[in-house]
């Protein structure tokens, strides 16, 4: 099998195999000079070399031409802080020849005997008088590359709705297809400010999690469907894929939530719910405890509650209203000392029969 040595030449960018010829000690992180269509270009060895089966081999593979020197990276830098200012002559000459396109990044090879520009634009665009123009004024190799608005936040770089550093500017090589049904797959809202990345399409994250939420809706009862649960026959109205519930609509109009069997092999990868939050339970369930709670507040002596009652109503009819005048003495059997009384007959009237 044919042996290749994997090279990156960005910090997130796709990777390419060469031919390490006799450079076969070369270990990751070593920098080397190799061969590609836009003539030699400075990269980092990301993959030793190693043998791949020969059907992954396309094409003829370029060499290593080899190890990169101090001086190859210095050069490399100092042509690197130049990009900056080319970036602006390119606009002033864009501007000039009444071009539209935009300008993204411009990016000189290490020994600075090609620059490329990079651009977005909607349509294609005739640029030859600007290559011609941008020869002439930079002395060099000139090439202008038109990228798609994903490449262009893959090279301005940014914050995601999350608040982290773009994935495709950190560490995502390649991007992957996203589509519309994955966000439906999730339950995420159809909003495209919601769902969309700062480039304008969908977020590359929505293909992430898509396999996971597939398997477990796979296992989960359908939506609409009717299954038999703890509480009796219910109807399935959504989906906890991240717990591994569902949600059922009982026919007296109760919801309750559970996990259905089947589910034992995803246990590492659904969420642990139990020490989060209590367990669903029915309304029966619901009012049962609330009234035994309710009953443990008045648990104790008879002779305490009392207390509590009478110091309870002296505290009422004693306390003055702020902000008001004298008042006239209500009706008889209208004040609220009365009422209080009567209630306080009755309670302990109640407590005496039982």
């Amino acid at each position: 099998m044919p042996k290749v040595v994997g090279v990156r030449f960005g910090p997130a960018t796709k990777i390419y195999s060469f031919d390490p010829g006799e450079f076969e000690d070369l270990q990751a992180g070593d920098y080397v000079i190799v061969e590609t269509v836009r003539g030699r270009e400075l990269g980092r060895v990301v993959q030793p070399p190693h043998e791949v089966p020969e059907g992954e081999i396309v094409g003829k593979l370029k060499p290593v031409v080899r190890k990169a020197e101090p001086w190859d990276l210095l050069l490399a830098e100092s042509f690197a802080a130049k990009e900056k200012e080319a970036l602006e002559i390119c606009k002033a000459k864009v501007a000039e020849h009444q071009l539209p396109m935009k300008l993204v990044r411009a990016e000189y090879n290490f020994d600075g005997s090609h620059l490329t520009f990079y651009f977005t634009a909607e349509h294609r665009v005739d640029f030859r008088a600007l290559v011609r123009d941008l020869a002439k004024t930079f002395k060099t190799r000139i090439e202008l590359r038109q990228i798609g608005v994903r490449d262009e936040a893959k090279l301005m770089g940014g914050l995601g709705p999350c608040g982290r550093p773009l994935c495709c500017s950190t560490w995502l090589c390649e991007f992957a297809p996203t589509s519309i049904k994955m966000a439906k797959q999730q339950d995420l809202p159809l909003n495209p400010s919601e769902i969309s990345g700062i480039c304008g399409r969908l977020l590359c994250c929505l293909s992430y999690e898509h396999n996971f939420y597939a398997e477990v809706k796979a296992r989960l009862p359908k939506v609409g469907s009717t299954i038999t649960t703890p509480e009796g026959p219910g109807k399935v109205i959504s989906h906890n894929v991240l717990a591994g519930t569902v949600r059922v609509q009982l026919p007296s109009e109760a919801i309750i939530e559970f996990r259905p069997e089947g589910l034992e092999d995803l246990e590492p990868y659904l969420a642990d719910v139990k020490g989060t939050k209590p367990a669903a339970r029915s309304p029966a369930d619901l009012l049962t405890h609330m009234e035994e709670d309710i009953a443990s507040l008045f648990a104790g002596p008879v002779e305490i509650a009392e207390e509590l009652e009478e110091g309870v109503e002296e505290a009422e009819e004693e306390a003055p209203v702020p902000g008001r005048g004298e008042r006239e003495a209500p009706a008889k059997g209208g004040g609220k000392a009365e009422r209080h009384k009567r209630k306080k007959k009755k309670r302990r009237a109640q407590r005496g029969a039982s």
